[in-house]
């Protein structure tokens, strides 16, 4: 029997991250043979989108269906998952096999090694990409990146499937993915944080939370953009970036007047910002000046929160 030139893809979970790829990979000329997921009604919506798509109440009826199957469930679900999939060795089914692959960030791809030690391939794949549910995100995840752990055969059809999206495949090593995750947050999550302090400060003045949004997205919006165009120590604006080091003092000080963390947070990113602007031509003495400035702020912040804390 000859193999199929593209692999039959199966998906356990209907939710945001599945419904993008399966139907992107529909699109795209990949056979999408199977669908479950918690929710009937979920699988069975996404299996309708796709056409010649079976739903099953069954997860392993999946694997049954499947050569590449997704296991697109929460994290804490998914090594309980692997344990519950039974893989049996297909001889027919040549160098490709069976795969079992999760589509978390964070989680080590050896939870799925119940599934490795019966012969099937784990691997891992993650989009980076914040999925809205939506169909839109079919055309928004073009151009994102796919972060893939896997070896030989698995690797370069996940490669091709993360080509397939339109996306940048990324290589991660074992035992990396947890690093990986933590520090995208920065990209997501501790951008809105960013967002939320810049908000809870302007409120101070007077500021209503959606004007400043107005005011404070297009500033974002075109940060990234010259990021994008001319690289990170670039795009630095703002008195880090002048060596303005009377500046940074006075907001310094106006912040720690506040109380709270407002200070802290500040320094711990303006040192992120000197070591951006080391790597431009902004004055060296004046890139000490303020370093010098930032850890003598950052000294009395957090000896006062260690204050505080001891006398709680």
């Amino acid at each position: 029997m000859s193999q199929s030139p593209l692999p039959r893809l199966g998906f356990i979970g209907a939710g945001r991250l599945a419904r993008c790829l399966a139907l992107s990979f529909s699109r795209a000329g990949y056979p999408v043979t199977a669908v479950a997921s918690r929710s009937a009604v979920s699988a069975g919506r996404l299996a309708g989108q796709i056409g010649h798509c079976a739903v099953f109440d069954d997860p392993q009826q999946v694997v049954d269906a499947a050569d590449i199957v997704f296991l697109a469930v929460p994290d804490d679900s998914i090594g309980t998952s692997a344990h519950t999939l039974r893989f049996i060795p297909d001889r027919a089914a040549g160098p490709r096999g069976k795969a079992l692959v999760h589509c978390s960030g964070a989680s080590p791809v050896e939870l799925l090694a119940p599934a490795r030690d019966q012969g099937a391939a784990i691997g891992g794949f993650h989009p980076l990409y914040l999925f809205s549910g939506d169909l839109a995100d079919l055309e928004r995840i073009a151009g994102c990146s796919v972060t893939i752990e896997a070896d030989g055969v698995l690797k370069d059809e996940l490669t091709a499937l993360a080509v397939a999206l339109r996306c940048h495949p990324l290589s991660i090593p074992p035992g990396g993915r947890m690093l990986y995750h933590a520090a995208a947050h920065y990209a997501a999550s501790f951008a809105l944080c960013s967002l939320a302090e810049c908000v809870a400060l302007w409120r101070t003045l007077g500021f209503a939370e959606d004007d400043a949004l107005r005011a404070l997205l297009p500033m974002l919006s075109g940060t990234i953009e010259t990021a994008r165009d001319k690289g990170l120590p670039n795009a630095l604006a703002g008195p880090v970036s002048r060596g303005d080091t009377g500046v940074v003092r006075k907001q310094l000080a106006l912040l720690e007047g506040l109380g709270g963390d407002h200070a802290a947070l500040y320094g711990l990113l303006t040192r992120r910002a000197v070591e951006l602007a080391e790597r431009r031509a902004t004055p060296p003495a004046a890139i000490e000046a303020i370093a010098q400035t930032v850890e003598e702020s950052l000294s009395r912040s957090l000896n006062q929160a260690a204050a505080g804390a001891s006398v709680k």
